[in-house]
């Protein structure tokens, strides 16, 4: 009864899919990410090195100017070397990146070829060649059927079978299909009919007189 009012046993987390891959990739974005960082950095100090060179070339302080020139000069060739490991960084990170995929394809192959063994044992080609021949045999079996049938009915027989044939698809669709009514039987009741209003004619004239 406790257990059924305590707390639920708290679930075990779910196992980490991240590789050693995925890790590796994961710094070499963070290390990219800090070199771009790095860059606009560098960008914007070398402007402000030539700002400063050229307001100290407008008080006269040549050398000084020239100082920062080459300070600047220095930077640029370290924003040189960034980009060549930025280049390098990129290149490594689509390498992995590219690598993961091809290790994805290689499981998938892996499963599909697994699988594709386990139907090889379970359906042989000595099993697939007897279902041919049998369903071969029951095909002209059949058809033997079917020749012996036709052979043995006449035209009429089987113009029989069709007129049947089409009443039980009437009849399916719920069309009822009624025999049909002989004409010369209907015309001679009517004519008897006639005949007996003629007789009856003048025995109502004698009556009525």
């Amino acid at each position: 009864m406790g257990n059924l009012f305590g707390k639920k046993p708290a679930k075990k987390p779910a196992a980490s899919r991240v590789t050693e891959q995925d890790k590796a990739v994961l710094q070499l974005k963070q290390q990219r990410d800090k070199l771009k960082q790095y860059q606009k950095k560098v960008l914007a100090q070398l402007e402000r090195d030539r700002e400063v060179a050229r307001k100290l070339l407008q008080e006269g302080k040549k050398d000084k100017a020239k100082l920062m020139l080459r300070k600047k000069k220095f930077q640029e060739t370290l924003l040189d070397k960034t980009d060549g490991q930025l280049d390098n960084l990129e290149r490594l990170v689509h390498d992995l990146e590219f690598a993961q995929v091809e290790q994805e394809v290689v499981r998938g192959l892996e499963v599909g070829n697994a699988a594709l063994k386990k139907m090889h044992q379970i359906l042989s080609l000595e099993d697939v060649e007897r279902i041919m021949d049998e369903t071969k045999e029951g095909i002209e079996y059949q058809q033997e059927i079917d020749d012996l049938l036709a052979g043995g009915l006449s035209q009429q027989d089987e113009d029989d079978v069709m007129a049947e044939l089409d009443e039980i698809l009437a009849q399916g669709e719920g069309k009822v299909t009624l025999p049909d009514v002989p004409t010369d039987e209907i015309g001679e009741k009517e004519r008897e009919r006639e005949r007996e209003r003629k007789r009856a004619a003048p025995k109502e004239a004698v009556l009525a007189s």
